[in-house]
């Protein structure tokens, strides 16, 4: 099954992370592939002491605000080739965020629905991010939108640890 959180909303991640979580107390293998994340999040810290969850990151920052650089390509290039190898070794495979790459073109979209033909019938993929292409949304069997109706940085409050990193 293919599963895809997007919109403008907060939760996307979080979400695909819980699923994580419930898949692996249920004994289940996950692979959380994170494109343009360089940093450390604070669910990786709580994720590293479950032994049947590996995560890798595959950025340079936290979001790219300007043009997309060679390094930035190359990372999302990576992160896909690691989640083609996952596609066999796991029960649940997140590409946390690849929907921004797609929108920034660090991968094209053909690239992402060949690796979704290819993913065994057991395995549950989750994609996230904003701006899911059509495509996705096509090939998906789950899509749900987070919409933002109010959010607190609107009134200055900035990303606290723990609650948003």
């Amino acid at each position: 099954m293919i599963q895809v959180y997007t919109g403008s909303g907060k939760g996307k991640t979080t979400a695909a992370f819980g699923l994580a979580l419930r898949a692996a107390g249920a004994g289940k293998k996950i692979y959380i592939c994170q494109f343009l994340k360089g940093r450390c999040y604070s669910e990786e810290s709580a994720l590293e002491k479950l032994r049947n969850i590996r995560v890798e990151r595959f950025g340079t920052t936290c979001l790219i605000r300007k043009k997309p650089s060679a390094k930035d390509i190359l990372l999302a290039k990576k992160a896909l080739t690691q989640a083609k190898k996952a596609l066999k070794k796991f029960d649940l495979i997140i590409l946390d965020e690849i929907n921004v790459a797609l929108k920034l073109k660090l991968l094209g979209v053909d690239d992402v629905l060949n690796l979704l033909k290819r993913a065994p019938r057991k395995t549950e993929l989750v994609l996230t991010g904003r701006y899911a292409p059509k495509e996705i949304l096509k090939a998906a069997d789950l899509v749900s939108e987070v919409k933002e109706v109010k959010h607190y940085y609107q009134k200055g409050v900035r990303a606290r640890r723990g609650i948003e990193f």
